[in-house]
């Protein structure tokens, strides 16, 4: 006769009617507790990560709307005075900028009449307790 055929004719009784100490199939109140400071810690690293994701976006946004506006003046000054060029500018409330050029050195002496002039443009900005900077340089034509 089969284990399963005594239990359902009374043979031996079901384990739920067997006399004894009872124990609860389950999770103890220490490896709950347990979990739960797993869960936590992870739950902590993710948004840790998260966090400095968004940051590092932020400031890369910021930094390609520095070299864009960078370029764009640089495109503005494509040719200057022989006199050079000296100016600064507020781009919104946190870009400022500043366009010089001097007369270019040939040979350790500068010429009477420079034909070519090197330009900086830098842009600079604020970002938390930081201060980045982008600088481009070129070299322009002088006006005539």
């Amino acid at each position: 006769m089969k284990h399963r055929d005594r239990i359902r004719r009374g043979a031996i009784p079901p384990s739920s009617s067997i006399p004894g100490p009872s124990f609860a199939r389950g999770f103890s109140l220490l490896e709950m507790m347990v979990a739960i400071a797993i869960l936590a810690l992870a739950l902590g690293y993710l948004y840790q990560a998260s966090g400095g994701a968004t940051r590092n976006l932020r400031v890369q946004e910021k930094y390609a709307h520095g070299v864009e506006l960078a370029r764009s003046l640089l495109a503005e000054y494509s040719t200057v005075s022989a006199g050079g060029v000296d100016a600064t500018g507020l781009h919104g409330e946190e870009y400022t900028w500043r366009v010089t050029s001097a007369a270019v050195e040939f040979g350790g002496e500068r010429a009477q009449q420079a034909l070519l002039h090197s330009i900086e443009v830098s842009v600079s900005w604020s970002d938390g307790l930081r201060r980045r900077q982008v600088a481009l340089h070129s070299v322009v034509g002088v006006e005539k």
